[in-house]
């Protein structure tokens, strides 16, 4: 016997093997989709914090990156203390608040990123010009702030600081000129946002926000070299936190952790599915080919070779319905993804389903593996 048989007994019921295969592919298209969903969230998360190559964030003490709206001050005697630590290649302040642009008769409420242009890894450029360190009336515009107020490269608009409580007015108004769009990496899904220069911010979020900053980022010099910096800054600077990439990924996955037994439950459940589907086909070829297979016993055919024949069919079962579910789980993975990246408060830039050749490798070898037992 060989495989050329077992395919020709599968094709002779072609819609029980049709429906079978069916089954197949939506079970394995699941198990593809949980095992790139248990571990493609923490990798897009950490692929985003180290998208611009910085390792290390100083927050302030007991705080993730904006996590509050708690800030530090002495942010410019901070980053100096920073940079002269051995080990460190940059480090640039940011601070994050609300500022209003007066369009027409409204206020249009954006979220304002003031950065030191040398040293962000907040927002990438995506035309026009950057933004320099003595340009205090620079904006990049952020797609979603660009069509809400209708500008372009060149345009001006005046922007206003968020309103003082002690005076109820705004803590100044400054016509800005849009030099850029830029693509902000941490963003929510839609959200208006701009850049500019820290100092023009600081004074944009009143009197109490003077050289003070959200997050500092921090370069180490290389990989190996941020764990060593990390301590040594939480050493050196007590009154500050002090998160690595790593830390960070691993205080997010707690976080998310739901995810990870979802996925767990799921893909048992898509190999359970495929166990019963592939055994209970086989059974029943089986039970029908009773009087065939004992007469192949009688005429001196190997038990194993009609062994042999059985698991072709569940292996053959097996591979040709995941292949079919490797594009079906493709296309639901995308699906899927575009839902829960939707969630209010996720960057938009986060992936929760990501195709690697391991993922794919793990769900070829469990789907394998079930082709055999289920046989």
């Amino acid at each position: 016997m060989n495989w050329r048989w077992a395919l020709r007994d599968l094709a002779r019921h072609r819609l029980r093997t049709a429906l079978s295969l069916a089954g197949i592919a939506v079970a394995a298209a699941l198990l593809l989709d949980m095992m790139m969903l248990s571990g493609g969230l923490e990798r897009s998360f950490e692929k985003l914090l180290l998208s611009r190559g910085y390792q290390l964030r100083v927050t302030p003490k007991g705080t993730l990156p904006f996590d509050t709206e708690a800030t530090m001050g002495s942010a410019s005697d901070l980053v100096a203390r920073i940079r002269a630590e051995p080990g460190v290649a940059e480090a640039g302040a940011m601070l994050a608040t609300s500022v209003h642009a007066l369009a027409g008769a409204g206020r249009r409420s954006l979220v304002a990123y003031g950065v030191d242009p040398s040293a962000q890894g907040f927002y990438v450029l995506e035309s026009g010009t950057d933004l320099v360190a003595a340009d205090l009336d620079g904006l990049l515009l952020g797609l979603p702030a660009a069509a809400s107020l209708g500008l372009g490269i060149g345009d001006t608009v005046d922007v206003a600081g968020r309103l003082d409580p002690q005076v109820a007015v705004a803590s100044g108004t400054r016509r800005m000129v849009v030099r850029g769009t830029a693509r902000f990496l941490y963003d929510a899904r839609d959200q208006p946002s701009v850049a500019m220069n820290l100092a023009t911010t600081q004074t944009f979020a009143g009197r109490g926000a003077r050289d003070r900053a959200s997050v500092i980022m921090v370069r180490a010099t290389d990989d190996s070299a941020a764990a060593v910096v990390a301590g040594r800054l939480r050493e050196r600077i007590p009154e500050v936190g002090v998160s690595s990439t790593g830390e960070m990924v691993v205080q997010f996955r707690e976080r998310l952790s739901y995810f990870r037994q979802l996925s767990l439950i799921l893909g048992m459940i898509a190999l359970v599915v495929t166990v019963l589907l592939v055994g209970t086909l086989l059974a029943i070829t089986v039970n029908e080919q009773i009087g065939a297979i004992a007469t192949l016993r009688a005429i001196g055919v190997a038990r194993e070779s009609v062994f042999l024949h059985v698991m072709q069919q569940g292996l053959a079962l097996t591979v040709a319905g995941g292949v079919a579910g490797l594009g079906l789980g493709i296309v639901t993975a995308r699906w899927l993804d575009a839902i829960l990246t939707s969630f209010p408060g996720l960057p938009a830039s986060i992936s929760f389903f990501v195709a690697e050749p391991g993922s794919l490798l793990r769900a070829a070898v469990a789907l394998l593996i079930t082709g055999v037992v289920a046989g």
